[in-house]
Order: structure tokens, then sequence, then C-alpha cells
């Protein structure tokens, strides 16, 4: 392998785990509100929270480009303040990855979330407890196996994301090009060798990922 494919194996698990690490800071948030609190609009923000996932990845990273570009709505004025932009940056297929990977996560957390008994909930209220140390002692351990997954789904999403990385970052060697990209870059120019080696390396990444997913949704923890 020569140093392009090195490094797109290098940035595409950088920008997963980055990826995944705010997914889990935000989607287990919003996670527990979908699923612990009623509130006027909350339906609604579940169906915003999802789109990403039923979208086409290059509507997903349209929406990137209007809302963080150098003459986006929130980009703009960073631009302006810092002359830093996410466009063009391993940052940028981070963010993107991090889009289309968080519905996953608040899929499935909701789900485990709203799967834990109600009245094991209220015993620890009873008992005395407040509602975030409940939280962290009963409602957490209770739903770990879902969390699990979801986070085992999200990673493995983040680290397969092409159409709203693309947008967004574009197909930088050793800059922006991640795996998927790199693979559609190789494919294109005829080098079939490292294409195959690269899209077995994705297989058994997913795979594994996938495993653990299902791993962690049944017994394993």
């Amino acid at each position: 392998m020569d140093d392009a494919i090195l490094s797109s194996i290098r940035l595409s698990l950088q920008v997963a785990f980055t990826a995944t690490l705010l997914v889990v800071l935000t989607g287990l948030p919003l996670a527990w509100l979908l699923a612990r609190r009623r509130f006027r609009g909350k339906e609604l923000l579940d169906v915003l929270l999802t789109l990403p996932l039923v979208l086409p990845p290059t509507v997903t990273g349209y929406y990137l480009v209007l809302l963080f570009g150098r003459h986006g709505w929130l980009g703009g004025p960073l631009f302006a303040a810092t002359g830093w932009s996410v466009v063009f940056t391993w940052q940028g297929a981070a963010l993107a990855s991090y889009v289309v990977a968080l519905p996953l996560l608040i899929k499935t957390a909701r789900a485990a979330f709203e799967s834990v008994d109600e009245n094991l909930l209220r015993a620890s209220t009873c008992c005395g407890h407040s509602e975030w140390s409940t939280t962290l002692r009963v409602l957490l351990p209770l739903a770990r196996r879902g969390l699990w997954a979801g986070t085992a789904l999200a990673f493995a999403r983040a680290m397969g994301e092409f159409g709203a990385t693309l947008m967004l970052a574009g197909n930088i060697p050793g800059r922006t090009a991640t795996m998927p990209l790199a693979i559609y870059s190789l494919a294109g120019s005829g080098e079939w060798g490292a294409a195959h080696a690269l899209v077995l390396l994705m297989t058994v990444l997913s795979g594994l990922f996938l495993y653990l997913a299902n791993r962690g949704a049944g017994r394993w923890l």
C-alpha cells in the first residue's frame, strides 16, 4: 500500500472516532429527552433528527454546505471572524459523518431507554434518589446493550460515509480522502488492485462492527 492509501485508512479512523465521540456526547442526551420527556414539538424534533438517515447523502451534504460553507448561515460568520472554514478539511469530513451517524444512535438509544421498566425507575425515586441519580444508577445500566449497539452502528456508519463527505469536505488525497472516497478514486483511475484491498478492508471492518452491535443488543453485556 502506498502513502495515499495508508493516509486514507488513518483519516477514516480519525474521522470515525471523532464523529462517534460527538454522536455519543450529543445523541445520548437527545435520546433521553425524546424517551423521558413530553413536550410540544417532540415528534417534529425526532423527524428532523432522523432525516439524515433517509435523505440521499448528497442532499444532506448540500444542506451542510448551506449551513457551514464560507457563505453559509453558520460558516459565513465563522469565516468572517476567524478566516477558517470547515469546508475541504478533515473536520468537515467528521462533521458530515457525525450528521449521518447521529440518527442511528438516537433511534437505538431511545428504544433502549423506553424499554426499561418504568416501575424500576419509580422504585429508585421512591428510595430517595434524584432523577439524575436514577438515570446514572438504573436507566443507563439497564439500557447499556442498546446504547452499545447504537454506538457500534454509528461508528460503522461514520466509517462508510461518502456522499455528504464529498459535498462538504471534497476528495483531497491526504486531507479529506477517507477510505470510501479513496475507493471511488482508485476505481475511477483503474487501480483495481488497491481498490480491491480497500474494499475488502472496509467490508471486514463493517462486518466487525455489525457483529459487535448484534452482540451488544443480545447477551454480550
